[in-house]
């Protein structure tokens, strides 16, 4: 049985396109500022994190245990923000201006491989509500007091308090509105490249 040689397929002539597009595409580059402005942000809040654990340090033996656990959750703040920081950097670059070419480094972060527009929204959301839940539970151990009638004296009252427990909900929410509405997009999708696979294996 013969065999005829493969025909070579002719070079892919590159993609040329208009200058009005290539201005359109090619003003992605303008938020490469802002991302240097959030690793500037980054370093600052580095600046913080070590400012305040040097104060945790120093006052070890003069704090409370609930003024040490008041300082811990700030720490814990600082680094939950920064994570925050990192996801916007690396996932926004990576979505709206070029790409990493992280494939195949060994730190490269697990989300990135399959990060979009829709992921990153999630996973922002997700962050501000645990940012938001440092914040609350700083303001419940902080005004744990409120309701008594001694000595104790608290910025936050009993009205600031419920309104920042009705926004921490309200994150809440809307990040589940964000991911159910992205379920619903998945799956549209899903649905649509079915029938088109079914319409097209019925066409032969």
């Amino acid at each position: 049985m013969s065999m005829t040689p493969e025909t070579p397929l002719p070079p892919k002539k590159a993609h040329t396109m208009r200058p009005i597009p290539v201005l359109i595409f090619g003003s992605r580059w303008l938020q490469l500022p802002l991302y240097i402005g959030l690793i500037i942000a980054q370093g600052v809040y580095v600046v913080l994190f070590l400012k305040e654990l040097w104060h945790l340090v120093t006052h070890s033996f003069d704090f409370s245990e609930q003024q040490i656990m008041l300082v811990v959750l700030g720490l814990i703040d600082v680094v939950m923000i920064s994570n925050l920081l990192v996801m916007v950097i690396v996932g926004g670059y990576e979505t709206f201006v070029s790409r990493l070419n992280l494939r195949g480094h060994p730190d490269e972060p697990e989300w990135l491989s399959h990060v979009n527009a829709s992921v990153l929204k999630i996973k922002l959301a997700m962050a501000i509500i645990g940012i938001s839940s440092i914040h609350l539970l700083r303001t419940f151990i902080e005004a744990g007091g409120l309701g008594n009638t001694g000595s104790r004296t608290t910025s936050f009252t009993e009205t600031g308090v419920m309104w920042q427990t009705i926004i921490h909900v309200v994150f809440i929410l809307s990040a589940v509105g964000i991911a159910y509405v992205d379920k619903l997009s998945n799956s549209a999708d899903v649905s649509h490249g079915k029938h088109k696979a079914d319409h097209g294996a019925h066409g032969h």
